[in-house]
């Protein structure tokens, strides 16, 4: 399949001849790194690295990226699971050729997700952007990245990443190319509503410091309107019209303990994520090659 691909854009005079595919197996404990070198050994055209153990997706993809920018004048990374449309590959050459460094795969619709999907998306999206996250809508990994573009985005050391954010940070001239989503060859989603969640929650401390700011805002709020009750509970007790109750006491506790604790477990998510960049470990390490020059 992407071996004729890159036949026809090459036939097209489009992209080089020397063009090749290259796997990124991330530690899976299966055979899919058996099934890249059984590929690699019948055509050179195939390459593959291995990772050492699970790093997660975007860091498997962040290795590809790294690992092909000084071996080629772009690149189109795309998820093995035939969803997104090769076909919209030399629609994304042409757009290069015209002059932009990255090209977008956009979803044209969600027509064929179930409502429970489409929902949670859209909501993710619209999470982010209004989190002050920079993405592009229905967009996930499905991109062309020039190598001017990926030499500059190997300047972006953290640890703690989210690609999706990321490479609208670079800047370089850009564009969309949209296309119609197919369904999964084989296998399951490993994007259940958790992995969202925590992909988007990654996404918005790693890029925006917008929490911490609704957090000093709302915070601001509760103080003006504790500082009203503070004397309006003196005016009525001066006045001798104090009602003794625990029921309001305890509702106020309540209240203000939760927001403490919501507020500290958003300023300790940004403190552990400081930690773990101050280490500077590898976000990824390759253990095999299939190709070894």
């Amino acid at each position: 399949m992407f071996l004729n691909k890159i036949n026809s854009l090459s036939e097209a005079g489009k992209i080089s001849e020397k063009s090749r595919v290259l796997f990124v197996n991330d530690g899976s404990k299966d055979k899919t790194w058996d099934i890249i070198t059984s590929l690699a050994e019948q055509d050179s055209r195939y390459c593959g690295i291995c990772i050492s153990r699970n790093m997660g997706h975007q860091n498997a993809l962040l290795a590809g990226l790294m690992e092909a920018k000084d071996k080629c004048d772009i690149t189109i990374s795309i998820d093995c699971d035939g969803q997104d449309d090769i076909n919209s590959m030399e629609e994304m050459v042409n757009e290069y050729l015209g002059g932009c460094e990255i090209v977008y795969g956009v979803r044209s619709s969600r027509k064929k997700d179930t409502f429970f999907k489409r929902t949670t998306a859209q909501g993710f999206y619209k999470l982010m952007s209004s989190m002050g996250v920079e993405t592009i809508y229905n967009h996930a990994d499905y991109r062309l990245i020039s190598s001017k573009v990926l030499n500059e985005f190997a300047n972006f050391e953290e640890v703690n990443i989210f690609l999706r954010g990321m490479i609208p940070l670079v800047g370089f001239r850009s564009t969309s190319v949209f296309y119609e989503r197919k369904e999964r060859i084989a296998g399951e989603s490993h994007y259940p509503l958790k992995k969202m969640l925590a992909l988007a929650f990654g996404g918005i401390t790693s890029l925006s410091v917008k929490p911490i700011r609704l957090i000093t805002a709302f915070g601001t709020v509760v103080a003006l309107l504790s500082f009203i009750g503070i004397i309006w509970s003196v005016i009525v007790a001066l006045i001798g019209e104090s009602v003794a109750g625990w029921a309001s006491l305890t509702s106020i506790l309540c209240f203000l303990g939760g927001v403490q604790l919501i507020s500290l477990g958003i300023i300790g998510e940004y403190v552990g994520k400081i930690y773990l960049e101050t280490k500077k470990r590898p976000r990824f390490i390759i253990s095999e090659r299939t190709d070894k020059e």
